[in-house]
């Protein structure tokens, strides 16, 4: 094995009657009129679930979102942009797999795709590093390890890895731009966060969102 985690068979949701898909040229806003809920990517199988995840109703409140970020300041900054910015809704899924590689994913929803654009590319990141470090990581360097045939088109990846020397474990992380939608997904693991999971997990999240 080359380290891939088997996941259940994907399948996007159905779109409601008449509505289009979120890059096709009749849909303006970029919206994605799927259930949110639905586009979280599923665990892999045999993975144990984070059940601080899961919200109310498959929602996840805002300030869990959030606690990725150890700072104070840095969640407040945050907080305001997503509220100045319209979020409408957070969907997530957490879980850990057997060799100890604690996942976190997290949809954040708003009105069009030009401003989740903006939050995303003014508001989350820097070309070379995450504006706002999540917790466990010191400094994360980028990432340009994920094949760019692996990047689907209409969609934006600035992925990071936390830079030597790390502490007892190593972070990563990924931001999506797609659409009405930012998807952040971050990964850490005792020793090392190993490459070929997180690209996987973020392919096929983007996958669902493409």
């Amino acid at each position: 094995s080359d380290g891939r985690w088997e996941y259940p068979e994907l399948t996007r949701p159905p779109l409601p009657s008449g509505s289009p898909a979120p890059f096709a040229d009749a849909n303006k806003s970029g919206t994605h009129h799927a259930d949110l809920r639905d586009l979280v990517l599923p665990a892999p199988k045999g993975a144990k679930a984070d059940k601080a995840l899961r919200g109310e109703d498959g929602w996840l409140a805002t300030e869990d979102f959030l606690a990725e970020y150890p700072e104070k300041e840095d969640r407040e900054e945050l907080e305001q942009l997503l509220t100045d910015n319209g979020l409408r809704h957070v969907a997530a899924r957490g879980w850990t797999t057997q060799d100890g590689t604690h996942t976190r994913i997290y949809l954040l929803r708003f009105n069009t795709a030009a401003v989740a654009d903006e939050v995303f590319s003014t508001g989350l990141i820097s070309y070379d590093a995450p504006l706002y470090e999540v917790r466990g990581a010191e400094e994360s360097d980028k990432d340009d390890d994920l094949p760019w045939e692996a990047r689907l088109g209409g969609l934006t990846y600035n992925l990071y890895a936390e830079a030597k020397p790390y502490g007892t474990e190593q972070v990563r992380q990924a931001y999506l731009s797609a659409g009405d939608t930012v998807a952040v997904i971050v990964q850490s693991r005792k020793g090392t966060a190993r490459a070929v999971p997180f690209q996987q997990t973020v392919v096929l999240q983007s996958q669902l969102l493409g």
